[in-house]
C-alpha cells in the first residue's frame, strides 16, 4: 500500500460527492448538516490535494468537469464501501440504544406510528427514533432508513422482508358532504360523486376501474400528493376518499360510504437490511412493529 499517495481527507470526498449528487454547495450543506462555506472549503481542499478542477461554474450552476465526472465514479464506490462498513458495525451492536430510522407513508407516520412508538419507548427508553414520513420508497441500502413499512414487497436480494398483516380500506366521506349530495346505495350512484385524489389520479383510476368503480378524471377535481392533505380534504367535505379502516377509526367526523361493500385489501410489509437485522436495537424495533401492526389489522377485521 502506497500510503503517501492517499493525501486527501474522506470528509473532503464526502463533500464532493454530496455536491455532485445534490447539484450545489447549499443543497449539499443541507444533506450533510453543515454550512455552505464549509462544504465549499472541503471541495476546494480536495481540488488542491488532487491537483485537478472538479467543478466549473456556469451562471449560478455547478457543472462537473471531465476530471470530476471520472473521479465521481470512484467516489461512489468509496461511498458504497463506507456504507457497508457502517452496516457491518451496526450489525455487531448489541446495545438497545442509539438511533433507529423508520420510514413509512405520511398517513401511517401521523396516525398509526405514534401509538406503536409508545410501546417501543417503554421497552427500550434509550432508543433514538427518527421517523422519515415519505410516500416515496426510501433506500435501505444507502441508510436512508433502517426499517421500512411498505405496501409492496421489496425485491432486493439482501433485504429481509416480512409480510406482517393484511389491512383493509374503504370509501369514506364527511357526513356534511353526504348530507348535501345524498348517500349512495350502490356503485352506480357512488361514481356520480366527487372524489378526492391522492397521488397520481390515473393510477387511482387504474386501480378503481377493475374493482367495478367506473370513475374518470372528471370525478377528481381536487387532490394532493400528500396523504395527510388528501385525508383532510375528505374530512372537510370535498368528496369521497379511500382510507385504511385503521386510520378512519381514529378520525372524528367521518362516515363510511357503501358500508356493506367488501373492503379493499392491501399488504403491510416490514423490510430491513439483512445485516441490520442482527443489531439488537433494530431487531427489537422490527419485531415490535411487526407484532403491533398484526394486532391492529386483526382487531379491525
Amino acid at each position: 500500500m502506497n500510503w503517501k499517495a492517499i493525501n486527501f481527507d474522506w470528509n473532503q470526498v464526502r463533500s464532493f460527492l454530496a455536491t455532485a449528487e445534490e447539484g450545489s454547495f447549499s443543497a449539499a450543506a443541507r444533506v450533510l448538516e453543515q454550512t455552505q462555506p464549509t462544504v465549499g472549503r472541503q471541495v476546494a481542499a480536495l481540488e488542491l490535494a488532487l491537483g485537478i478542477t472538479l467543478f466549473e461554474r456556469v451562471g449560478k450552476s455547478l457543472n462537473l468537469t471531465t476530471s470530476g465526472a471520472e473521479l465521481l465514479l470512484h467516489v461512489r464506490e468509496m461511498a458504497d464501501v463506507a456504507n457497508r462498513i457502517s452496516l457491518t458495525a451496526t450489525s455487531q451492536s448489541q446495545a438497545v440504544e442509539g438511533q433507529v430510522r423508520i420510514t413509512a407513508s405520511d398517513v401511517m407516520s401521523t396516525y398509526q406510528l405514534p401509538h406503536m412508538l409508545k410501546q417501543i419507548r417503554l421497552a427500550a427508553p434509550r432508543l433514538e427514533i427518527d421517523i422519515v414520513a415519505s410516500n416515496e420508497v426510501r433506500d435501505i441500502h444507502r441508510r436512508e432508513a433502517d426499517i421500512a413499512i411498505r405496501h409492496i414487497r421489496p425485491t432486493q436480494p439482501d433485504l429481509i422482508a416480512k409480510l406482517v398483516a393484511e389491512a383493509t380500506a374503504r370509501f369514506y366521506a364527511a357526513p356534511s358532504y353526504l348530507d348535501q349530495v345524498g348517500r349512495p346505495k350502490n356503485e352506480g350512484e357512488l361514481v356520480k360523486l366527487d372524489f378526492v385524489g391522492f397521488g397520481d389520479v390515473d393510477t387511482m383510476i387504474g386501480y378503481l376501474n377493475p374493482a367495478g368503480i367506473d370513475v374518470t378524471r372528471k370525478n377528481f377535481r381536487i387532490g394532493s400528493q400528500s396523504g395527510i392533505v388528501s385525508w383532510e380534504l375528505v374530512r372537510q367535505g370535498f368528496g369521497v376518499g379511500i382510507m385504511s379502516d385503521e386510520v378512519a377509526a381514529l378520525t372524528p367526523d367521518i362516515e363510511r360510504v357503501l358500508p356493506e361493500r367488501e373492503p379493499f385489501k392491501f399488504p403491510i410489509w416490514l423490510a430491513t437490511h439483512s445485516e441490520l437485522h442482527t443489531a439488537r436495537r433494530i431487531r427489537l424495533v422490527f419485531d415490535q412493529l411487526a407484532d403491533q401492526l398484526k394486532t391492529q389489522a386483526t382487531s379491525r377485521s
